[in-house]
């Protein structure tokens, strides 16, 4: 995969949901995960793979994502969440 540039990050990032065309967005589960790679090799393949983390499909849906730099992950994330619903 070649070099990816903070421009290009952030080009990958702002994608419009209601604008971009589904079309040259790659469905999600064409993914293949090779789980014998080490992690490095395996997020490396996933990018090759999806093109863009941060928009792609899910047969005919887009999917945005985010992420918030809190310093949490996303399980202790879920975790809180889920005690907050529960008091």
């Amino acid at each position: 995969m070649e070099h990816i540039t903070q421009e290009t990050l952030e080009a990958m990032q702002n994608v419009d949901v209601r604008t971009v065309d589904p079309a040259t967005l790659r469905d999600i589960r064409d993914v293949k995960i090779n789980t014998d790679l080490p992690k490095a090799e395996r997020m490396l393949d996933y990018l090759e793979q999806i093109g863009n983390p941060y928009c792609y499909r899910h047969g005919k849906y887009v999917v945005k994502i985010s992420h918030a730099d809190t310093g949490l992950t996303l399980e202790e994330c879920l975790v809180h969440y889920i005690q907050s619903k529960c008091q």
